[in-house]
């Protein structure tokens, strides 16, 4: 009973997201207006920089729930599930 539990927990977790394609979003759809990688240099000054979100984020499931809801200022993107996991895991990856 108990591996079965587990089993159907561990099937019904969200498998965690791949920060080389949420790189890859990043920069197609952020970078207009965050600074989302070193290597950029230009940005809207409203915007904070990836660094600075990954810095005062609470927890990547805020920062997933943050980025589901459509809010002023940014663009309703419709980011599936994978490609919200994917851009989370990409901006937590600048806490290290």
């Amino acid at each position: 009973m108990v591996a079965a539990t587990s089993a159907l927990a561990q099937g019904s977790a969200e498998p965690p997201g791949d920060a080389g394609r949420g790189e890859t979003i990043a920069r197609r759809w952020c970078a207009a207006c965050h600074v989302v990688a070193a290597d950029q240099t230009r940005a809207a000054a409203a915007a904070p920089s990836f660094m600075a979100v990954a810095a005062r984020v609470g927890s990547p499931d805020s920062l997933k729930a943050f980025l589901a809801d459509p809010h002023p200022l940014m663009p309703d993107m419709s980011l599936t599930r994978a490609e919200i996991a994917d851009l989370t895991a990409y901006i937590v990856s600048f806490r290290r």
